[in-house]
């Protein structure tokens, strides 16, 4: 068997039909410009994006058990082991739909009556030579699994966008490094602020908590932090937003490895521009400004 990656995941991999139409999707119609067909899902992409970046990562969800199965293909084909997957033949993807505006904003469409999670005995054998399991939301269904890996001193990093109750609350409760889209947040605190979200959802066991908010960047509460912070995104003509905030959550769990840096040369230039934004400390003063 192959070594362990250091940064393990499982939730929902998804066959993706994309279409690119020429108006915004608020106009209510457009005409279509493309179709195109992906393979994504958080979990899936947020790994391609840490072996993109040179780290090592593996899917441990559920996949099928046929050698050509094409999800499978493709994770290979992206640099992510599957070699730890537990497999089954009845094991399929999400199958979605996607429109994709000519402002770069997107409306998913999907069927997600599959298996999702991971084996109830996935082995702590392989947990343990781990450093990050990152998971979504459909890891309700293994919370055992989640369990075992907090406990093997694994950081957990949750991709968290949809409640499903008392499932849910016990997920977030499990992740130290806990990652939302800023609406979800405002749904599951009932706070509107990032402020007083971020405070609403801190716990002593808490590494970070970090509010996603696309094109606004991401506000964060870190436990050696003196403060809450805002944090702006690089400014970049936006062609298509698809899998964006995946491709984040994979380059954060890599900085918690501190196993690489990204290899990619414009990502370096970028990071070391002189217009790279840089964080703003939140004030309670603010709190009035609508953000």
């Amino acid at each position: 068997m192959p070594a362990v990656p250091s940064i393990l995941g499982f939730g929902a991999i998804t066959i993706d039909d994309i279409v690119y139409v020429d108006q915004p999707l608020s106009a209510g119609k457009g005409k279509v410009l493309q179709s195109a067909r992906a393979f994504g899902g958080n979990v899936a992409t947020a790994l391609a994006a840490v072996a993109r970046l040179g780290g090592t990562a593996g899917f441990v969800g559920w996949l099928g058990s046929a050698a050509d199965d094409e999800v499978l293909c493709d994770l290979v084909a992206s640099g992510v082991e599957t070699a730890f997957a537990p497999r089954h033949s009845d094991a399929r993807p999400v199958r979605s739909r996607i429109t994709v505006g000519s402002d770069g904003e997107r409306f998913i469409a999907y069927d997600d009556e599959v298996m999702l999670g991971t084996a109830p005995d996935f082995p702590d054998k392989v947990l343990s030579r781990a450093t990050v399991l990152i998971v979504d939301s459909y890891a309700i269904r293994s919370l055992d699994v989640v369990a075992r890996a907090r406990d093997l001193g694994l950081a957990i990093l949750g991709d968290i966008e949809w409640s499903s109750g008392p499932a849910t609350e016990r997920l977030i409760g499990l992740c130290d490094h806990l990652i939302l889209p800023l609406g979800f947040a405002r749904t599951a605190t009932g706070r509107r602020s990032p402020a007083e979200i971020l405070d609403a959802l801190w716990l002593p066991s808490r590494s970070a908590v970090v509010l996603t908010d696309g094109g606004r960047g991401v506000f964060y509460r870190g436990r050696d932090e003196t403060g809450l912070w805002h944090l702006p995104p690089h400014r970049v003509a936006v062609v298509d937003t698809t899998g964006a905030g995946d491709c984040f959550h994979g380059a954060y769990a890599l900085a918690l490895t501190r196993e690489a840096l990204p290899a990619d040369d414009q990502v370096t230039e970028l990071l070391a521009s002189t217009n790279a934004p840089s964080a703003v400390e939140l004030k309670y003063a603010r709190l009035d400004t609508g953000i």
